[in-house]
């Protein structure tokens, strides 16, 4: 597996699969660096960085459906933090919903501490997110040290 800088064409479907809102998406991908991991040509996987002076902000995170569970994701997030650590910056810092329990588990696994709830960030959303039965209201902040 390969992890790169994606230049052009923005994987959508599946940073829209992290995020459905396009206008966010779209928002923080003219701001933000797009990584994506290939095997092959096939890109398996994304990340997007937005520099926010002393920390990184991981703004999405997605692996195509056919590749969870086989440590992609964390491979991801390990890709990021070395490049935040290049950049010099000393935190980094992801939001998911409350209703992501997978993820929540994984950034936690991976030394992310939770630093705040931001109560109805989803609900602003146009469409309900519900995801393992739960209906996502409020976005978990968490952040790490890669100093």
């Amino acid at each position: 597996m390969k992890i790169d800088r994606e230049l052009e064409d923005y994987p959508f479907d599946l940073l829209l699969d992290a995020d459905p809102s396009i206008e966010k998406v779209k928002e923080y991908l003219t701001h933000g660096v797009c990584y994506t991991a290939r095997i092959s040509e096939k890109i398996i996987g994304t990340y997007v960085l937005l520099h926010k002076g002393s920390s990184v902000e991981i703004m999405n995170i997605a692996v195509e459906e056919s590749y969870r569970g086989k440590g992609i994701g964390k491979r991801l997030l390990k890709d990021a933090l070395a490049k935040a650590k290049q950049m010099g910056v000393e935190t980094v810092e992801i939001g998911t919903g409350n209703s992501s329990i997978g993820q929540l588990a994984l950034y936690q696994k991976c030394g992310f501490r939770i630093i705040d709830i931001q109560h109805g960030y989803f609900e602003r959303y146009e469409e309900e997110i519900i995801e393992n039965g739960i209906v996502c209201r409020d976005m978990i902040r968490l952040s790490i040290s890669v100093r």
